[in-house]
């Protein structure tokens, strides 16, 4: 079993709404340099998506959840067939209902990931992926980094996080974005 951490992140390392759903001044960065950027298995999923299991915070997966299941591209079917976690106090069990496949997580979300025997995959969820980095559960990083600069918002890394050495597993372009893995030494 191991935990991925996909994200869509700015040069400066900001994640902050990246689609402009929060209505943030800056939102929407990503999407700016185009469909090919952000489109289809950018952070190459493949099979992890077949046998793994998607961990969301709330906010992520009511998003998703009013994006996906109206899709029907091959990815779109991953995303919608995925086993989805969602991690929430404010949502109830009949909620769920909005995205097939998805269970509302009881409990410490670092808790399902020790005791969860599939590939765990985290998707955008700032405060999930916090959580997880600060039990030292993260094991890879799947960062698509895009050519903007935005001096202010949430970052991934922040200034006072826990320490992790990282090795680069690989990078390439996708669009306008650049794809790279990052895999905690040792793991």
């Amino acid at each position: 079993m191991s935990v991925v951490v996909i994200e869509f992140i700015t040069l400066d390392g900001v994640v902050t709404d990246p689609d402009g759903s929060q209505a943030t001044p800056l939102g929407g960065w990503a999407f700016r340099h185009g469909p090919e950027a952000v489109a289809g298995d950018k952070f190459r999923l493949g099979r992890t998506m077949d046998d793994g299991v998607l961990l969301l915070g709330r906010a992520t997966w009511q998003l998703f959840s009013r994006i996906w299941p109206g899709r029907d591209d091959p990815f779109a079917a991953r995303m919608n067939a995925v086993p989805k976690l969602v991690v929430s106090r404010s949502l109830a069990p009949g909620d769920m209902s909005a995205w097939r496949n998805s269970q509302l997580l009881d409990g410490d979300p670092a808790d399902a990931v020790k005791r969860e025997r599939r590939d765990v995959v985290v998707a955008g969820s700032l405060s999930v992926v916090r959580q997880l980095m600060a039990a030292d559960l993260v094991d890879e990083y799947r960062l698509l980094t895009f050519p903007t600069v935005l001096g202010a918002g949430r970052r991934l890394f922040p200034a006072d996080g826990p320490h992790a050495d990282l090795e680069c597993l690989g990078s390439e372009r996708a669009g306008a974005a650049v794809l790279t893995r990052h895999r905690r030494v040792g793991r």
